[in-house]
Formats: structure tokens, sequence, C-alpha cells
């Protein structure tokens, strides 16, 4: 008999429509991706990247309470590690998603380290491991992000383990958190990003539970997993080789991350990402609708 996962709330997000810009013509239209993501049994979503829904929080609150929708997180990339002359800029930025997060009363602001390598062109930006002084950049940035965002929005910061960042590995993601303060910062755990870089999520959630304040849900294709990492091939390219897959074709197992994730006896959001940028508009939503059908029968 399936448990009943009653502490997980699932929900989608426009990256599961292939929406990965605030404006790009191989996306679906904002509408469409709300008409859509209601239709396929979702009832939490995230924003996205900041302008692709609208930013006027009385319009946008008019829009989600329409098709019966609720707002879990915001979304904001950093580059912390560069240290304190990116803070002017981080914080105009993260001030602006926050805000509009706040306002839509939702809780969590998910927090993405800048990416190593260039997403498109695979060109190499910056080394893939930090220096000690980058590491306590990074580390000392994200807990004054952290307490910044909670003194001024009210919000919690989860900071997201991802491919081509500087924190994407088991032993990355685990020197992160013995670095920084539980009060001041947690985890978004991406299932699909932490396998991809070789990560065990359901460890991960029983050694650091206390550090896990967000799910993300995804899975890999092992296949075409192990191709990109013989081969160095970036993420944005991997995505367009199907690397992430439709659930529950790949991996992790998602019901016995689900499952620990219950077992910690907390309200959690367990939001799906099926990175497919881009993509035909007609793919996510059969895409959607087959996802939530396989999460409501692990219990979620």
């Amino acid at each position: 008999m399936t448990t009943a996962l009653d502490r997980i709330r699932v929900g989608s997000a426009p990256d599961s429509w292939g929406v990965w810009f605030p404006d790009d013509p191989r996306q679906v239209p904002w509408q469409r991706f709300l008409d859509e993501v209601a239709e396929a049994g979702y009832s939490w979503i995230e924003l996205g990247p900041y302008g692709y829904l609208p930013t006027d929080p009385a319009r946008l609150t008019d829009e989600v309470e329409r098709r019966n929708l609720k707002v879990s997180a915001g979304t904001v990339f950093t580059s912390l590690h560069r240290g304190p002359a990116v803070w002017e800029s981080t914080w105009e930025h993260v001030g602006q998603v926050a805000a509009l997060t706040r306002a839509m009363g939702a809780e969590h602001l998910v927090v993405i380290p800048s990416f190593w390598r260039d997403d498109k062109t695979a060109e190499i930006i910056e080394p893939s491991e930090l220096t000690a002084a980058q590491w306590a950049h990074l580390t000392k940035g994200m807990e004054r992000l952290g307490h910044e965002v909670k003194e001024t929005f009210g919000l919690d910061i989860v900071v997201h383990p991802h491919a081509d960042t500087h924190i994407d590995t088991e032993e990355h993601v685990e020197r992160f958190l013995d670095s920084t303060d539980s009060d001041l910062v947690n985890l978004c755990l991406d299932t699909g990003h932490y396998a991809y870089c070789g990560g065990d999520s359901v460890k991960l959630i029983e050694t650091y539970g206390e550090r896990i304040g967000y799910l993300h849900l995804k899975q890999v294709d092992p296949e075409i997993l192990a191709e990109v990492v013989d081969n160095g091939v970036p993420f944005g390219p991997a995505v367009q080789r199907g690397v992430m897959c439709e659930p529950p074709a790949g991996v992790p197992a998602l019901e016995p991350v689900l499952t620990a994730a219950q077992a910690l006896g907390v309200e959690l959001f367990a939001i799906v990402e099926q990175d497919m940028y881009p993509c035909p508009p007609d793919r996510p939503l059969p895409v959607a609708v087959r996802t939530r059908a396989f999460l409501r029968s692990c219990g979620a």
C-alpha cells in the first residue's frame, strides 16, 4: 500500500514547459503555461525567470487565482563567490524577485549559483573549483543574503545545487552545508541535478535532513548522462539531448526520495521541474499530466 505523503506539497514550474528566459520566441506564452499547469492538476507554481509571468502583483494575483493556483517560490541567480564587489547588483536583482515572491504569499526564494561554463557556447568562464577565498565569499555571501532576505522580505532562501555551478557534487554540497548557518541558509535539493552530478538524494536527505528546505523533482536518463559526462557536454546541450527525462523512466527513483522527505516530519514543497528547453509547444502538457498521475501513484 502506498504511504500517504501528506507533508509533501506538489507543484510544477515554467521550467517544465521549456521556459528558461523572461522572453524567448521558442517558449510558450505565459498565459498558456498558467492554463496548462492548472489543467494538468497542479495547484502550486514557481515564478520562473523574473519577467516571464507578469511582475505586477495585482495582475499576477488575479491571473493565478482565476486558475486556482498559488505561488510557492521565486528564483534568483547569484555569483556571490566573486566577493563583496557583486553585492549591490545581486541585491538589486534579488530585491525585485523577492518583493514579487512575498506579494504572492510565497515563503521561499530559490537561489541558484552562477555557471562556470557558458550554458550555450560551452566556453569555460572560470575554473570549476573555487579557491579557499572564493569559498569563503560564497558561504559568507549566502549567509548575508539569507539574513537580508529574511529581514527585508520575510522569505527563507534555499540554495539550489546545479550542474555546471560550484555547488554541484556531493563533496561540494556537503562542504557548502558544513560551512553555512542553518538559521540563515538551507537547501533546495533538486533530485535531477544532484544525480547528474553523482549525488544520492536519499542519502543527503537522511544525513542533512534539517537542511532540506525545499525539493525540485526531476530525473536523469542514465545512458544519456554517461555520454554527457564522457564527452564533457555542458548542461544546456545536455538538456537538448534529453538528459532530463520524464519520470519514472530515469534516476533517482522518486518514491524513496519522497518517502525520506516525508519522514523529516516537516511540510515540504516538491516542485516538478523537467528541463526541456527548447521544446515543441504541444509537448509539455501531456508530460505534465502523466507526471502528476505518477506522483499521485506514489502517494503525493
